[in-house]
């Protein structure tokens, strides 16, 4: 069996390291620059980096603090967070960054997606896809940090911004995130599926065994998550942490 990319996605406020739970309840888990040190020396596959008030803000997430990433960062990185514009990413991949997330922008400009992916390359263009249930029960597309239903199905979406040219997408939980109870396998799976580009599991994993749940019951691509390496024993005590090359390999053999 492959080994899939294995990635900590890691949220920003106020320039810190957040984790959410539900997309709500903000716990505060430390500088963002002394985590990629030690994912550096944990040697994670990737990083991704999302400004949770970018959007809201009206503004994109902070060059400089991206420059200083990319300074400390040995390994490829993604960020993400009120990306609106071609220089905008242009000035982001100049700082350091490999990719860049679009999430709420996408939704408002499907065209942006081809014009970025035309400009930079699909592999650079990652589509980042909020999910959660309405109060009916049904699966549906939100943006702006999970606030706001756009009312679209998700498996629908995630073929449309592929067809635009994203050369990935990251399927996120709103659901599952931070509960730390496994992903949702079957939301994952029907994305993948209906798609021929990567997709990226993401909310709701809380052990190595739901990494490889995602891959094998979900068909991801790759599997990211925050609570399970920033938090460590059912207290949730900060400890940034990551599993070694050797038990990543015996998980997925």
């Amino acid at each position: 069996m492959f080994r899939p990319r294995v990635i900590p996605c890691l949220l920003l406020r106020n320039n810190g390291l957040v984790k959410s739970v539900k997309f709500k309840d903000y716990t505060y888990v430390g500088d963002p620059l002394n985590a990629v040190k030690i994912f550096n020396e944990k040697k994670a596959d990737e990083l991704v980096f999302l400004d949770i008030t970018a959007t809201k803000e009206k503004r994109c997430i902070n060059l400089n603090l991206v420059k200083n990433i990319g300074e400390e960062c040995n390994m490829p990185f993604a960020v993400g967070g009120g990306i609106s514009s071609v220089e905008q990413i242009r000035e982001l991949l100049k700082a350091g960054a490999e990719k860049v997330c679009i999430n709420s922008y996408a939704y408002h400009d499907l065209n942006f997606i081809k014009k970025a992916s035309d400009e930079f390359g699909s592999s650079t263009i990652v589509v980042s896809i909020d999910v959660k249930k309405n109060i009916f029960g049904k699966q549906q597309v939100y943006i702006n940090a999970g606030t706001k239903s756009t009312g679209a199905n998700p498996v629908d979406y995630a073929q449309q911004v592929a067809e635009k040219g994203a050369g990935e997408i990251i399927i996120n939980s709103v659901d599952c995130d931070g509960a730390m109870t496994g992903y949702d396998t079957a939301l994952i799976k029907k994305v993948a599926d209906a798609v021929d580009v990567p997709v990226v599991a993401l909310g709701g994993a809380g052990s190595l065994n739901d990494l490889k749940k995602a891959v094998t019951e979900g068909n991801a691509s790759a599997v990211a998550a925050g609570s399970l390496f920033v938090f460590h024993g059912s207290r949730r005590a900060v400890l940034i942490n990551f599993p070694t090359q050797k038990e990543l390999v015996t998980l997925f053999e």
